[in-house]
């Protein structure tokens, strides 16, 4: 009788007193054979119980937290904190082919045996002990997976309590889920584990994007990463890579035709960097989301991709007049999901403190709020396109602005003030509306940063004379493509988040005043179409607007139309 059955016998528990007063009757001896094994089999599951609840297996790993775009391709990958390129390969992402191949090489009876398989332990010990030195392993993919968790120097003792951690694997998991887990932690060398960090670092791809030779040849590293090094060794690998290709054939696992595909594949990888596109962007949803170690944005990767690559080329020639930052957002209008975001023109330009974030950061936005200002003096009655306002030198208690270019243009239309993004009309509409007046919705447009300053706000702000952000602007001029709805801007891309964006809709202007302004600023001559209409007809209207700060500090140009909202802003990031 083992010793926990004596003991709750001595207690007088009397269900195991009664039980084993039964077991204990005369009876036929083979039954009793039986009854006697169940209960040594029962102490033993109730030892296992016990010592399980004492020592639990402990899966929890730190993963490497990755940025995606909206069709999951990888923007931006962190390093664990002991930097390691360790990801977290999904269920979704092990295919049926990754699946088979591991399983058919690693482990055969993965899925029949109970994380130990005694039929290999015993062959195992045969030829080593033939031998007289270990040849063979009977480890299991639970074991090896039990080894990674609990990393111990090789010996009998404990190879014991791997095969018990495995017993515990088996317990506590399903056989999907022990693979998912050999899949994160299996090592290619150097500081990448996981199937999903070597897809992604060799073949820039994803686990369910890899071919059937790809699989095997990132199957056959495990065994020795430090010998079979992908970019050195690559002869040795595609070797190997066809033996096993051989033999999955003869195993009937694949189809004939796949596997002569998947023999005559090159082999061309070799380690390169991890993604690092947005990386300002990346920061941010990092920082916000500190606890998501996979973050799906409403990133576009193709237009971040082309963003990134016009603002490099167009900024490499404003470097010749001193001008070295630049940022750019693109906004979907029909959702607010932010497509492109580039917070510097390069991250890595430390002499002009490329990895600020542009796009964040506040400065004076020059002439670019008038047409929000419009917008609501045509709300308020106080104005309409065609009103006629004077355009002459003004004194506002002590405020004399000037326009840009140091002319007046007597009587004026609304319109072509706004056209003409003339200031004096510009203040005398803000002396009028009230400055606390539009400075509330400001508010009520996301620009929380005037609202936090707005002891501070005089008239000079219409002209610049506050700080915005390149964010809050897209976000304020997608409202005048959407009938003067307001939105917040959108980052991941999930369903509860759209609908929660939707619940927070402000009108900031009504339907007329933004079609009004919409119209105003469509008839702007765009700098880049030649002047001959006729020459552009086939190019679609843009609505847009410019403005530049006092001192030339900062240029912006928002341009919008039903689709899209892209702002720009150049400067630098000095102040000078």
């Amino acid at each position: 009788m083992c010793t926990v059955c004596a003991t709750f016998v001595s207690l007088k528990i009397p269900l195991f007193h009664t039980t084993f007063k039964w077991l204990q009757r005369p009876r036929n001896k083979w039954l009793h054979r039986l009854y006697k094994t169940c209960g040594i089999g029962a102490g033993i599951l109730l030892l296992f119980l016990i010592i399980d609840l004492i020592f639990p297996v402990r899966t929890k790993l730190e993963y490497a937290p990755l940025v995606r775009s909206r069709d999951s391709a990888v923007l931006y990958a962190f390093l664990t904190k002991d930097e390691q390129w360790r990801m977290f390969t999904t269920l979704e992402e092990i295919t049926p082919e990754l699946s088979k191949a591991i399983i058919f090489k690693e482990d055969k009876y993965f899925y029949s045996h109970p994380g130990i398989n005694p039929a290999a332990i015993g062959r195992a010990v045969i030829q080593n002990l033939i031998h007289g030195r270990r040849t063979s392993g009977a480890s299991t993919i639970t074991m090896q997976v039990a080894r990674m968790l609990y990393p111990k120097k090789r010996n009998y003792v404990n190879k014991l309590i791997e095969m018990f951690r495995a017993l515990q694997l088996e317990f506590h998991f399903s056989k999907r889920e022990i693979l998912q887990l050999y899949l994160n932690m299996v090592p290619y060398g150097s500081n990448i584990q996981g199937v999903k960090a070597a897809a992604l670092l060799y073949f820039h791809k994803l686990p369910d994007q890899l071919s059937l030779a790809e699989i095997t040849a990132l199957s056959i590293i495990p065994n020795r990463p430090n010998a079979l090094v992908m970019g050195k060794n690559n002869d040795r690998i595609i070797a190997l890579r066809n033996i096993w290709l051989n033999r999955f054939e003869d195993a009937g696992l694949f189809l004939k035709q796949t596997l002569t595909d998947a023999r005559q594949e090159p082999l061309t990888a070799h380690r390169t960097a991890a993604p690092r596109q947005a990386p300002q962007f990346a920061l941010r949803m990092r920082r916000s989301f500190p606890s998501s170690q996979d973050i799906i944005t409403t990133i576009d990767a193709g237009i971040q991709q082309k963003v990134t690559e016009l603002t490099a080329q167009y900024s490499q020639a404003l470097q010749l007049h001193q001008i070295h930052n630049a940022a750019v957002i693109v906004v979907d209008n029909r959702n607010r999901e932010v497509l492109a975001y580039l917070g510097s023109a390069d991250f890595l330009d430390q002499q002009h403190a490329g990895q600020v974030d542009g796009v964040r950061a506040l400065r004076s936005p020059g002439s670019t709020l008038k047409p929000f200002l419009y917008g609501l003096a045509f709300d308020k009655g106080i104005a309409t396109p065609r009103s006629m306002v004077s355009d002459i030198p003004t004194d506002f208690n002590g405020y004399r602005p000037e326009n840009y270019d140091l002319n007046f243009r007597g009587n004026i239309s609304i319109g072509d003030a706004l056209r003409q993004s003339l200031n004096i009309p510009a203040v005398k509409l803000l002396n009028r509306l009230g400055v606390m007046e539009f400075v509330r919705n400001m508010h009520h447009a996301g620009f929380d940063a005037v609202w936090n300053a707005r002891q501070k706000m005089g008239l000079s702000m219409i002209l610049g004379g506050c700080g915005v952000s390149l964010e809050s602007l897209a976000a304020l001029y997608a409202a005048f493509a959407n009938q003067g709805l307001y939105q917040p801007l959108h980052w991941l891309k999930s369903p509860q988040e759209t609908v929660a964006q939707a619940d927070s809709s402000v009108r900031i202007l009504s339907p007329e005043s933004a079609y009004m302004i919409t119209e105003i600023l469509r008839e702007l001559q765009r700098p880049d179409l030649p002047n001959a209409n006729v020459s552009a007809l086939n190019i679609p209207q843009i609505a847009w607007k410019t403005g530049t700060s006092y001192g030339r500090r900062d240029a912006w140009s928002i341009g919008y139309n039903q689709r899209y909202t892209i702002a720009v802003w150049l400067g630098n990031f000095s102040g000078q």
